[in-house]
């Protein structure tokens, strides 16, 4: 479907500024979109929202349903009754443009601990909301808290290396571990419940100030995920051990001579199918939960995805293989109706995926950091837009900043953007691109936050291929003045954007 004209800002709430060493669901989060709506902006991007695993990757989390605990915010659990001013009052010195992902989880899991004991002292698993949360998000929440529950119970191994009996989910072994384990599911169903209360509130005060948030679904999910184990027959494994037999990635490229090799499952699209999608039906419900509108990360593989065998090092050999996405849209058309879907078609794009997003009407992605190596048949620079059911951007969380982008370029590189500029203006490079987006006849253009601020490559979120020291940038309190609400409003107005 297409959106109306607008703009808005992509942030992810982990960069908020926070005296708890990592953004949260509190104060600062009401402030950004405040600054959101005094600044006549529409849409706000985040990431994946649930627990990041390896190297902290909103991308590769341990269930593509729940959300990320550290984000609840301890001010808010404070004013529920559930911690007092004493909890509070010794918090550690945390880096403040960064995330220190361990330290905060070392310093936040007591917190939350203590907040369950208070919630349960008081009665208050017995409150209809609470409960109420549970029966309706128990498909996916049950499975979810007995994964984490047995998780921790297991030093934070994989569930391919637990027993037998519990990595092959025999009903009895489960059975006793849900009565051994029953505080400690307890627990978890009560982190997702505070998220879930945190993150509604938070999203219905920017729904109220007219501004819309855009959420990311992930097309693969992590391996060791409560997805993969409680639904094996979902994605391609082995049978004996558990591995992924098939592996997701992309093929060799100009980029990478030996591809990218993900490790991912990926999906036995001959079995959802059967199921009429229904866990994918679920997970698009449970999103829409939480989001207004949703961006499916590496769309292309819902035309045809790269499978790469088990036991390869690397992506080179590995297959096309097509996947049923058009029977997919078709069915949670029918389930949910017209979802307002973007499509990340990034990459080498053939005839069949733009057929795909074009069968379904989903706006695609334009990235103007992409425009300027090659002629003027570039499709990423705005003259060449067809249409306008795009969504353009200065630069993704996958990029550099604009003005790390923009510095990193030689002298002639930099010089041909100046020229399709006119200039580079007093305002900066950052400021260009933003105007860029907002002149073009895409119907929305989004700015990361980091571009806005004219923060250089030390404020870059994610740099893919390297597994760690990603996904940690924050702002800080004071960043957000009226100087670049003003500028931004300006831009947003001048060019027909404004709510």
């Amino acid at each position: 479907m297409a959106f109306f004209r607008s703009s808005g800002v992509l942030l992810h709430p982990t960069s908020f500024p926070s005296p708890f060493g990592i953004g949260d669901l509190g104060s600062e989060a009401y402030q950004f979109v405040d600054f959101l709506a005094t600044s006549r902006q529409s849409l706000w991007q985040i990431l994946p929202l649930g627990t990041p695993g390896h190297g902290n990757s909103p991308y590769l989390a341990y269930s593509a349903m729940a959300g990320n605990p550290l984000l609840i915010s301890p001010l808010q659990l404070k004013n529920f009754g559930l911690l007092s001013d004493a909890d509070l009052a010794k918090v550690p010195e945390f880096p403040v443009d960064s995330v220190d992902f361990a330290a905060v989880e070392a310093f936040k899991q007591p917190l939350l601990e203590k907040a369950f004991a208070q919630f349960q002292a008081s009665g208050a698993d017995q409150q209809p909301g609470f409960t109420e949360f549970c029966k309706a998000q128990a498909h996916w929440l049950d499975d979810y808290a007995l994964f984490m529950a047995l998780k921790a119970e297991q030093g934070g191994q994989p569930w391919t290396e637990w027993e037998e009996p519990l990595r092959s989910r025999q009903p009895a072994a489960l059975a006793q571990a849900k009565a051994r384990l029953e505080r400690a599911i307890a627990y978890q169903q009560f982190l997702q419940y505070e998220f879930f209360r945190q993150w509604e509130m938070l999203k219905q005060y920017a729904n109220e100030r007219g501004i819309q948030i855009i959420g990311d679904i992930p097309i693969y999910v992590a391996h060791d995920s409560a997805d993969v184990w409680s639904n094996p027959k979902n994605f391609c494994l082995n049978p004996q051990t558990g591995q992924p037999s098939l592996m997701a990635g992309v093929p060799p490229d100009y980029f990478s001579a030996t591809g990218q090799l993900w490790g991912n499952p990926v999906y036995a699209w001959d079995q959802l199918e059967q199921t009429q999608f229904h866990w994918w039906i679920r997970r698009f419900e449970v999103l829409l939960q939480l989001v207004d509108i949703v961006r499916i990360d590496h769309f292309r593989g819902l035309q045809a995805y790269w499978a790469v065998p088990e036991g390869e090092d690397t992506a080179i050999n590995g297959t096309w293989i097509e996947a049923p996405g058009a029977a997919l849209f078709e069915a949670v058309k029918a389930q949910l109706g017209q979802l307002p879907i973007i499509a990340e078609d990034l990459g080498t794009i053939t005839p069949e995926v733009n057929a795909l997003r074009e069968q379904f009407d989903f706006p695609g992605m334009k990235i103007l950091q992409f425009a300027f190596d090659s002629g003027s048949e570039n499709p990423y620079l705005p003259f060449n837009y067809e249409g306008r059911n795009w969504v353009v951007y200065s630069g993704t969380h996958d990029n550099d900043t604009t003005v790390g982008w923009f510095a990193a370029r030689d002298g002639g590189a930099q010089a041909h953007v100046a020229t399709y500029l006119g200039q580079v203006s007093d305002d900066g490079i950052h400021w260009d691109l933003i105007r860029l987006a907002s002149s073009s006849v895409a119907n929305q253009a989004i700015f990361p936050l980091q571009d806005l601020l004219g923060l250089g490559s030390d404020a870059r979120m994610n740099i893919p291929g390297l597994a760690e020291n990603n996904w940690g940038w924050r702002y800080r309190h004071d960043s957000l003045d009226a100087s670049v609400s003003d500028h931004l409003r300006q831009v947003t107005e001048y060019y027909g954007r404004d709510r």
